[in-house]
């Protein structure tokens, strides 16, 4: 489990979309992914990791494209 003392942002829909459209995970992933990320305060793609939803080569582009952003 991860967990922040600060609360995180809502994934914006540009990150789902990018997920959804570049690393094709599925839309039950994103929902268990979208819900743990909210419990635990913590940031979606690390969540998607950390339960095995991403993998390590995927979660790097994931962080690519956000420091592309």
């Amino acid at each position: 489990m991860v967990k922040t003392s600060h609360p995180q942002p809502k994934s914006d829909e540009e990150l789902l979309r990018f997920l959804r459209q570049n690393i094709m995970i599925s839309e039950n992933a994103l929902k268990l992914g979208l819900k743990q990320a909210e419990l635990e305060q913590a940031p979606l793609p690390i969540v998607l990791w950390s339960f095995g939803l991403l993998t390590l080569n995927q979660y790097q582009k994931v962080l690519d494209w956000q420091d592309q952003r």
